[in-house]
Parts: C-alpha cells; sequence; structure tokens
C-alpha cells in the first residue's frame, strides 16, 4: 500500500518561515510525479508546486520565488520549505502522489493518486 504523511505545519506571523514534510511508504519519490496542492477556505485544491521524476519542480505563480522542494531519496521524503509566509498561505497543504497535475476542486481531485491527510498552516497577521 501507498501512504503519505504530512508533517510539520502550525501557526506562524507574516514574514516568517515553516518547512513540510512528506514521508512517502510504498512507492520511491523519485518514481512518481508529486505533487503540494493547498485548501484555503473555499472548495479549491491550488496547485502549489509541481515536481516529474527527474527532480524538476514547477510552482504556482502566488509561490514563486518564496517556495522552495526538496527531496530526501534515502529518506523517500519530500520537503516544502515556505519562506515569507504571507496571510493568504494560510490554508491545508496536501502532498500527492501520481495524482492530478492541476487544481480544481477538491473533491474532484481526491479521488485520483494518492493523498495525505493534509497539514494545517496559518499565518497570521
Amino acid at each position: 500500500q501507498v501512504h503519505l504523511v504530512e508533517s510539520g505545519g502550525g501557526s506562524v506571523q507574516v514574514g516568517g518561515s515553516l518547512r513540510l514534510a512528506c514521508k512517502v511508504s510504498g512507492l520511491p519519490v523519485d518514481a512518481t510525479d508529486m505533487v503540494w496542492f493547498r485548501q484555503g477556505g473555499g472548495n479549491e485544491c491550488e496547485l502549489v508546486s509541481l515536481t516529474t521524476r527527474d527532480g524538476s519542480t514547477r510552482y504556482s505563480d502566488s509561490v514563486q520565488g518564496r517556495f522552495t522542494v526538496s527531496r530526501d531519496r534515502a529518506g523517500n521524503t519530500v520537503f516544502l520549505q515556505m519562506d515569507s509566509l504571507k496571510p493568504e498561505d494560510t490554508a491545508v497543504y496536501y502532498c500527492v502522489a501520481d495524482g492530478p497535475l492541476s487544481g480544481g476542486t477538491c473533491f474532484g481531485l481526491r479521488g485520483y493518486g494518492y493523498w495525505g491527510r493534509g497539514t494545517q498552516v496559518t499565518v497570521s497577521s
């Protein structure tokens, strides 16, 4: 079975930083596409980043220059370093393997690929 577990969320002030981790079991992280989605107050799952098998990452315009993806192949873990956080970054962040490659409603997307349970990030003014 494939299992993904996110961690590292929490509450931080504007301008602060957090580092999220996605521990993957049952599937090598370099054998599939890895995506970070986030869900704010509505029903949308916004694509945050897309990392392909070779390690190349594309970021959404809203996080470009502030967020960085890295991976630890030995630990089979993907990280999302979040710097210069803004209130609009407040959301539940999901790690997804072998799933959707673009955003949409969370309800429509969750049936595809392997999803973690999510981790809450709250940015306060």
